[in-house]
């Protein structure tokens, strides 16, 4: 896909990760539909890429609200009269071993809230956001992609049992939707970062994070710039669907 005037709407758009790759794929040219729940930043994000001289639009959104997201697929459409894809990049953690015990004496669970958020978002979210995006694609008669962000914690990460279920979900999803959607001219790709040095994980104590670093074969955080430059690849190349590309810095949990 060449990107010039393109229309790609992003979810978690409009801070890190999913504002990076906005941002490199306005310089690619392509126009994009930024989709978060924060105003303020959605609106700063607006200006920077627009100051790229590509259009943009925000769109307050919660994911995993059905009518606000086919409302703001159908408010994409009337704003743009285009749409050729979408990142499912909005996501939230809520961390916590599943059973914790001392002395033969459970001490906390992780608790179906945290279990019931993270699945709310980071899985119904993607399927919501994905499946909107698909069919407004096919009604508009616009070819293009859909990029889902999983995870490397999708083979199983400990302290995560919400997050691996559903970024694993996400992979899943991914090749499902391949085979069902090229018929239409779209193709399903993921993503699967490691470890990335967001604002989240810089605010990490210094031990934890060098910890974490070690853990990696090239010794380094990934960056959101190579994040985004793979989401790039991935639009730029007709032949890639059913697939998700790790780029992770040769991690294996």
């Amino acid at each position: 896909m060449d990107l010039q005037d393109k229309v790609i709407a992003i979810t978690g758009s409009a801070q890190g990760l999913g504002f990076c790759m906005a941002h490199a794929l306005a310089q690619a040219g392509a126009d994009i539909a930024l989709i978060d729940m924060n105003e303020e930043k959605l609106a700063e994000a607006v200006a920077a890429i627009e100051g790229l001289g590509r259009r943009a639009k925000a769109y307050k959104v919660n994911v995993a609200s059905e009518p606000e997201v086919e409302q703001a697929f159908a408010s994409i459409a009337n704003d743009f009269q285009a749409l050729h894809g979408v990142i499912t990049n909005a996501g939230v953690l809520r961390d916590g071993l599943m059973i914790k015990a001392k002395d033969g004496e459970v001490v906390s669970k992780l608790s179906l809230s945290a279990w019931q958020t993270v699945i709310d978002v980071n899985l119904t979210g993607v399927f919501l956001c994905a499946r909107e995006a698909a069919a407004t694609m096919i009604q508009l008669g616009c070819e293009g992609v859909i990029l889902n962000i999983s995870s490397v914690s999708r083979a199983g990460n400990m302290g995560q049992s919400n997050y691996s279920a559903a970024k694993a979900g996400v992979a899943s999803m991914t090749t499902v939707w391949a085979k069902e959607l090229a018929r239409y001219g779209i193709r399903c790709m993921g993503i699967a970062p490691g470890f990335i040095a967001t604002e989240m994980v810089a605010s990490m104590k210094p031990e934890a994070l060098d910890k974490m670093t070690a853990m990696i074969p090239l010794r380094r955080l990934g960056t959101p710039e190579e994040i985004a430059a793979t989401a790039r690849f991935i639009f730029e190349n007709d032949y890639l669907t059913g697939r998700v590309i790790e780029t992770d810095g040769g991690i294996r949990l």
